[in-house]
């Protein structure tokens, strides 16, 4: 097995994530994590919800590091990842109760954050619950120098990559059928974003 990958910053936000997402995971469901990274959210948020079952998911070249998390976890509820990119996504899986994604659509170029919010009507159940997690403008500006600095060095990288506007996001998901239920104030200048899918078929 090789070692587990790991990030700080998952680290550092792993507790105001999960205090966040508590009221609506305690009573359990399935949940699918898209971009998965290191696996340590899912590694610390199954270990706090007894009746969750967190399902990883992320691009080929992730899958290792994700199942180093799982194997080393030994959590019936935290399950190994599959391959899923937004660019190629054919979803045959039953629907989940939740799909949750973190530091994921500043590094997505944005016709793929397009793609992902398309893809969340196929994965939710009617009245399922998306989370986004991550920075965001609002209104066309920073919320913070630290943030406009992350802007620039996330530029640096890659040119596709860049915090994207709330407004620009939540207009993606209104199109796809998806209500903002929740946007809450992080740490580190980030925001969790909770929308909730529109059950618009006949019952």
């Amino acid at each position: 097995m090789m070692q587990k990958p790991f990030s700080q910053a998952c680290e550092n936000n792993k507790r105001p994530i999960s205090e966040t997402l508590k009221p609506h995971l305690e009573n359990g469901g399935v949940l699918l994590e898209i971009g998965s990274g290191t696996g340590q959210h899912g590694a610390f948020i199954s270990q706090q919800f007894a009746k969750l079952t967190w399902q990883t998911s992320d691009q080929e070249h992730y899958l290792d590091g994700i199942r180093a998390w799982v194997a080393d976890a030994q959590q019936d509820n935290f399950k190994a990842p599959f391959e899923l990119n937004v660019n190629n996504a054919n979803w045959t899986r039953q629907k989940v109760d939740f799909v949750f994604s973190a530091n994921t659509a500043h590094i997505m170029a944005m016709e793929e954050v397009e793609k992902l919010f398309a893809l969340i009507p196929k994965l939710l159940k009617p009245e399922g619950l998306f989370f986004l997690y991550g920075p965001f403008n609002y209104n066309g500006a920073f919320t913070s120098e630290s943030n406009a600095h992350f802007n620039d060095h996330l530029k640096a990288v890659a040119s596709h990559q860049g915090i994207r506007d709330f407004e620009i996001i939540n207009q993606l998901a209104i199109a796809q059928g998806l209500r903002l239920l929740a946007d809450h104030e992080m740490p580190a200048n980030n925001r969790m974003l909770v929308w909730e899918l529109i059950d618009t078929q006949p019952k």
